[in-house]
């Protein structure tokens, strides 16, 4: 891959972080207080509970994403970006443009999946 298009991953993966972790540092200021006071039953605060709770585990599933983020920052400084951690095969540039933290190429992917699928 030449270093225009590593380039322009890094650019991408760090846009990404910088976003989830706005989000992340909003959730701590404006979502983690839960005003007692401001909800007039049980319900509003029932209902903001769960919204919050919601907000937190979706939080949860960017971390894992910030994670492989970070790793694949990690791949375009070792120069190993772009290739599937299962095969050693390039990961097509399509893929990598749509999931530019992706470490498996699509048929390794897909595999996991029917895997996955299988130990459901």
């Amino acid at each position: 891959m030449n270093k225009a298009t590593l380039k322009k991953f890094k650019t991408l993966l760090n846009e990404k972080r910088d976003e989830i972790v706005k989000r992340a540092k909003q959730t701590l200021e404006e979502d983690m207080a839960l005003d007692t006071a401001d909800l007039p039953d049980e319900m509003d605060l029932a209902s903001s509970e769960y919204l919050q709770s919601f907000t937190f585990r979706l939080r949860g599933r960017e971390k894992g994403l910030l994670d492989k983020i970070d790793k694949a920052l990690v791949k375009i400084e070792e120069g190993t970006f772009g290739v599937c951690d299962s095969c050693n095969e390039e990961i097509a540039v399509k893929r990598l443009e749509a999931r530019p933290e992706t470490n498996l190429c699509i048929n390794c992917k897909e595999e996991q999946e029917r895997r996955e699928k299988d130990f459901s």
